[in-house]
């Protein structure tokens, strides 16, 4: 199988049938039975888990993989990248603030890098409408941090479209965890300690609305987040137990 599409889904009953329509239409006939959507519903308290099922029935490119606990993003992610079995496996939102043929972007252009990933800070990104000026504060203050900690030359680790090589991510799944900010920082990071080119390419990003995002108290999480997950691989790592004991409730994933 050519490509793999995990999509991780917490109570999106509002937005994750359209999201699948509009990415089944654009991918099926472009790839057909070569390529699966991988929908992960965890914890989900509406009719997350129904809409996947359904969608799974009507469509032979869609497969639903329901993990009752609550498990965030990361874990959904991991789950679904167990299951995953395409020489291409990537990952998107459920909201449909990346289009398909945005997808289909970092599929054509991935080349013989480790992976590709959308940027919308890259010169030629379409963002719309423009985000908050909190939010946006926020994220460049959140990448200073990244590329100061961890090296990583990249405008944007947290635009939710990534593709990776199977063998790549396949590779450096055993080191990844599921803090819940700081998910797709370590999977680049473990990429790039692992010897994977990354490459980042422009994005066309549209605001769903709907997002449940606090950017007071998300700020402060990835803040800890990305300095728990750098001293795990530094001389401290003795801080992290204490860390645990103290700030690590406040990002960890329950259950």
């Amino acid at each position: 199988m050519k490509l793999s599409i995990v999509v991780p889904a917490f109570n999106e009953e509002a937005r994750l049938g359209p999201m699948l329509d509009t990415y089944v239409a654009w991918f099926a006939p472009r790839h057909g039975t070569d390529m699966e959507f991988v929908v992960v519903v965890n914890g989900s308290t509406d009719r997350t888990e129904h809409i996947a099922r359904e969608a799974a029935a009507r469509c032979p490119q869609v497969r639903a993989v329901i993990e009752p606990r609550a498990i965030g993003k990361g874990g959904a992610l991991l789950l679904g990248f167990g299951e995953a079995r395409g020489d291409l496996v990537g990952f998107v939102d459920a909201d449909t603030s990346t289009p398909p043929e945005a997808f289909q972007d970092l599929v054509d252009h991935i080349g013989d890098a480790g992976a590709i990933i959308a940027s919308r800070w890259m010169p030629g990104s379409q963002v719309s409408p423009r985000q908050p000026l909190a939010r946006r504060f926020a994220s460049r203050i959140f990448n200073r941090l990244v590329r100061l900690l961890f090296g990583l030359r990249i405008t944007d680790t947290q635009c939710g479209a990534k593709l990776m090589r199977g063998d790549a991510l396949r590779r450096v799944m055993p080191l990844l965890g599921i803090t819940r900010w700081a998910f797709d920082v370590d999977l680049l990071f473990q990429l790039k300690r692992a010897g994977y080119r990354i490459v980042e390419w422009p994005t066309v990003w549209r605001d769903a609305g709907g997002s449940r995002l606090k950017v007071g108290r998300a700020s402060l999480e990835m803040f800890i987040a990305i300095c728990r997950l750098r001293l795990l691989f530094s001389p401290f790592r003795w801080v992290v137990t204490v860390y645990d004991r103290t700030l690590g409730p406040f990002i960890r994933v329950k259950g």
